[in-house]
Formats: C-alpha cells, structure tokens, sequence
C-alpha cells in the first residue's frame, strides 16, 4: 500500500521539532481527518536554512511533512512557495489516493510558514520575487 519511502520518511522521520526563534510558522489541519501540521522555518538571506515540523496524524501525514522539510530545506524562499502536493506525493514514490489530502497539508504548511515569514519580515521579503505555484 505504501512505498518504501513513505515507509522511511514515517519510520525515521526528517527535522522533527520546533526551532527556537522561527522566522516563519506555519500550522494546518484538516478536522475531517484529525491531521494537523505545524512547520517552523529559518531564513537568512532569502533562504531557508533550517526548517521543522511537528504532525498529529496518520503515519502518511508525517511522511509528507518529513518529506515537505526536505525539498525545502536550503531553498529560496520563492522557490518553496512553488513546491506543490504532486511534487511532494511524487518524491514520496506516490501516495494511496484517499492519503493524497496528506500531501496537500503538507504544501499548505509550507506555504502558511512563508506566508509568516513575510508578514513578520517585509523589509527581507521586499526584494524577493513570490509567487505560488497554481
């Protein structure tokens, strides 16, 4: 049912837990199936330096925010605004169709701890070129 690196990214998940000073956070959830997800980012010079995540949910809800702080993870800010729940499912070797809402959580918390970071730095986030992805 699951791919092996869902498997991994559930059984040995990426940057887990809160950073002390975000620059960014980003906290989701979905009551129809009880996952929340809460994504803080670090960002320096437009780049997101660090990043990590805390998930309430199923074991695919946190293979997708494990797999979410990869992809992101040294990026540039505008570049993480253009990382969508496909791409996510795809890295993750597919998802089961009825655990696709996982990876959307996923996007949508990245996206929401981007968001943070911009209404809270505006002078940083000034220069940058921002768009989501569509």
């Amino acid at each position: 049912m699951y791919s092996e690196k869902v498997m991994d990214h559930f059984s040995n998940p990426r940057n887990v837990g809160e950073l002390e000073n975000p620059s960014g956070t980003g906290t989701v959830g979905n009551a129809k199936c009880g996952d929340i997800m809460k994504m803080d980012i670090q960002v320096e010079n437009g780049v997101i330096v660090d990043v990590k995540f805390k998930t309430f949910g199923c074991g695919a809800a946190i293979a997708t925010s494990s797999m979410a702080t990869e992809m992101v993870k040294g990026k540039r800010v505008a570049e993480a605004l253009q990382l969508t729940n496909k791409a996510v499912a795809e890295a993750l070797d597919g998802l089961p169709p009825v655990k696709m809402h996982c990876s959307m959580l996923a996007e949508q918390a990245i996206h929401a701890a981007v968001e943070d970071y911009i209404k809270k730095h505006p002078e940083e986030a000034a220069g940058l070129e921002l768009t989501q992805a569509e």
